[in-house]
Formats: structure tokens, C-alpha cells, sequence
């Protein structure tokens, strides 16, 4: 069976793990949106997540960047007066110089993290959402603030009002991504937060319209576990601005695009006012990589075998 999963990073890697592990055929669509220059290199979070967890290669522990990471290059940045806000590891670095050397030598986004994954030994397609800049923005009541700003630098305690997504209005999907979608046989969306990690790459209008258009079912996987967030800000973001954190709120997220929904088994009385979106309950808390194939099979489910 033909997979596409889109994803976001942490939960969402974590997630495609699982989907991986399962043996299907599956190719990943990756958030680009909160991709950011730090020290004059291109960092692109959410596909490194989903590229080091594919590799083996995360801290499963911190649950971002590259396991028995060392901090030295940042610890001198640190003592010259630079900045140091957003944390860069030794190994972590390797990878976004890469990134960036390529970039500036005119190669697309996509191309580049294929080359990087085929470096680390992944099968998998990690298609980024569009080659195009794409870019979160936040509306607090302490103005716009660029993603990482809001979420790295100022810890995301300013309350959202708003989410905007420069570029989208004229990204284009990127290579290989309308194609995944058109030939899979289920679309999946990753337990990553609806607003900044999926919100993205829906934001492109080509990747949403495809799936609105689609012919086989979608399912959402809910980030939440009880009407809290495992991690992040997601159910803060949910409750202010979708008025809840129940699963017909996070269905809400996906207006038209999903037809099941996958709970955990402490939101499963909280039904009402889901519509047409079909509940699937299980365990959502992806503890090893065991618990994150058994969420992978309830979520593949969907498809009658």
C-alpha cells in the first residue's frame, strides 16, 4: 500500500517512524515553514527531525537533533559575543553546512535533502513541501513574530492570535510531492500541531487541493492525549483558537480534508459534533518504536485490508 504522510517534526518523526516500520510504501511530505538562517546557515528543523529519526540517528531523550551530540562550536560562538539562542550542535552543524552550501550554489531545497538522506542510508522520500520560501508567522499581542522567535527564542508563552504563512500564496508543491499524493493509496496526517507544523504545508494550495480532491480516505492522527499536548504548545493553540481541545476541535483544523480522525483511548468519550469524520481510538503515546507501529497500524486501518 501506497503511504503519504505529512508531517511536522518531534511527534510527527516519531510517527513516521512508525509508519515505516510498518513495511509499506511510504513517502513523506515535510514542513518548511519554520525553517529559519541561524549564524548564516540554513536550518531546516521539522525535515532533520523526520531525517535523523529515519537514520536512527535522534535523541530520543531531548527528543530534537542528533543523539550524543557535543556543543562545542556553539559554547565558543557563545564566549565571541554570538548567538546562541538556538541551540546548533557539532554533528547538527555538519548538516547544515552542507544544506547551506548547496542552496547557495543554486540547488533546491528538495534536491538537497534527497541527497542528504540518501547520505544517511534512508529508503524513504522526504519530500519538502515546496522549494519555494515558505515562512511562519505568529500574531501575538507583542506583534508578528517570526516562528523560532516565538517558539525557540521566547519559549511560545506569548498566546496566539493568529497564524500566517508568508509565501504560501505562491509556493508551488514541490517535486514529487503532488505525486505521492495523487498515487497513494491512504494520506496521513502526522500528530503534529494542526497550526504550525501541518498548517504550513497546507498553506500550499496545490498540496491542499489535492487533498481535498483525493479519492481515498485521510486520517488524522491527534497530537493530544487527554486535551494535552505530549509536547508543545498545540493544545494552548487549539483552545484559543479553535475553542477546545476535544477531537471534533482538532477535526475543525481539517475542514473537507479528513475522514477519520485516531484518538487516544482518554479523549474517547469525548466524541460529539465530529460529523462525518470517523473516530479510530487507540493508544497515542509513541513511548518506543513498538507503540509508534502499533499507532502506524491503527491509523493504516482506515484502509480495508
Amino acid at each position: 500500500m501506497k503511504v503519504a504522510v505529512l508531517s511536522g517534526g518531534v511527534g510527527g518523526a516519531r510517527f513516521v517512524q512508525g509508519v515505516v516500520a510498518t513495511g509499506e510504501d511510504v513517502s513523506v511530505i515535510g514542513n518548511v515553514g519554520d525553517d529559519v538562517e541561524v549564524l548564516g546557515l540554513h536550518v531546516s528543523p521539522d525535515l532533520d527531525s523526520i531525517m535523523y529519526a529515519l537514520a536512527g540517528l535522534n535523541d530520543e531523550e531531548r527528543g530534537w537533533g542528533r543523539a550524543g551530540e557535543s556543543w562545542r562550536v556553539l559554547d565558543t560562538v557563545g564566549t565571541l559575543g554570538g548567538e546562541t539562542w538556538f541551540r546548533l550542535g557539532d554533528l547538527d552543524l555538519g548538516v547544515h553546512l552542507v544544506r547551506t552550501q548547496s542552496l547557495r550554489a543554486g540547488e533546491p531545497l528538495s534536491r538537497v535533502t534527497a541527497r542528504l538522506a540518501t547520505s544517511l542510508g534512508i529508503e524513504t522520500p522526504l519530500l519538502p513541501a515546496t522549494d519555494d520560501r515558505l515562512r511562519t508567522w505568529i500574531s501575538t499581542a507583542a506583534g508578528e513574530l517570526p516562528f523560532q522567535e516565538w517558539f525557540v527564542a521566547r519559549g511560545h508563552r506569548d498566546e496566539v492570535d493568529g497564524v500566517r504563512f508568508e509565501g504560501a500564496e505562491h509556493a508551488a508543491a514541490g517535486p514529487g510531492v503532488l505525486d505521492a499524493l495523487e498515487h497513494a493509496d491512504l494520506l496521513l496526517l502526522a500528530p503534529s500541531n494542526p497550526y504550525v507544523s501541518l498548517g504550513p504545508i497546507l498553506g500550499v494550495r496545490a498540496i491542499r487541493d489535492a487533498v481535498a480532491a483525493r479519492t481515498v480516505p485521510c486520517v488524522a492522527v491527534s497530537p493530544l492525549i487527554g486535551g494535552r499536548a505530549v509536547k508543545g504548545p498545540a493544545d494552548r493553540m487549539l483552545a484559543r483558537l479553535a475553542g477546545g481541545t476535544s477531537p471534533r476541535h482538532l477535526a475543525s483544523c481539517y475542514p473537507g480534508l479528513i475522514d477519520a480522525v485516531v484518538i487516544d483511548e482518554a479523549d474517547a468519550a469525548d466524541l460529539e459534533g465530529l460529523g462525518d469524520v470517523r473516530p479510530i481510538v487507540a493508544s497515542t503515546l509513541m513511548v518506543d518504536g513498538e507503540a509508534r507501529r502499533r499507532l502506524a497500524e491503527a491509523a493504516l486501518g482506515a484502509v480495508p485490508a
